[in-house]
């Protein structure tokens, strides 16, 4: 029976994969930055100002990949560095008046986005699906690769 479940956990996991994949696409055309892009702004925006370390933790990418992602995001004015007075080797990032306004818009178009999914979901099973997708979450984390 395990191998059963594993298996039809494996298959949902490849089908959300993709419908989420699909939510990349309208990010593209929504706020022209790249799905990596988007999710830095995001956590930049919630976080107000972090540093690159904390970042490339959060977005579990490497320093030079989250480097990279955040230089492009400096090219297109949507985050800008900010050098500390005290130690100038520690550099925090935040966003521009434009990253802000990108921010705020990912955030209005998804926050939509998961209200008409969730609304979608019989009332009764809301909790059932948080509880669920919350155990999930921490199974991934004990078993990451």
């Amino acid at each position: 029976m395990s191998e059963v479940n594993s298996k039809q956990l494996r298959e949902m996991m490849r089908f959300l994969e993709r419908r989420l994949g699909g939510l990349d696409e309208y990010q593209k055309t929504c706020c022209e930055v790249t799905m990596a892009q988007c999710h830095a702004v995001v956590e930049i925006g919630r976080k107000e100002s972090i540093a690159l370390i904390e970042l490339a933790e959060l977005l579990k990418l490497d320093n030079s990949t989250m480097s990279r992602t955040v230089n492009n995001l400096v090219n297109k004015d949507l985050v800008k560095r900010v050098t500390n007075q005290k130690d100038r080797r520690y550099v925090t990032i935040s966003l521009t008046e434009k990253g802000q306004n990108v921010y705020e818009s990912i955030e209005k178009d998804m926050d939509s986005y998961y209200e008409k999914v969730f609304k979608d979901i019989p009332e009764n099973k809301r909790i059932q699906l948080i509880e669920s997708l919350q155990n999930l979450i921490e199974a991934l984390d004990i078993n990451k690769r």
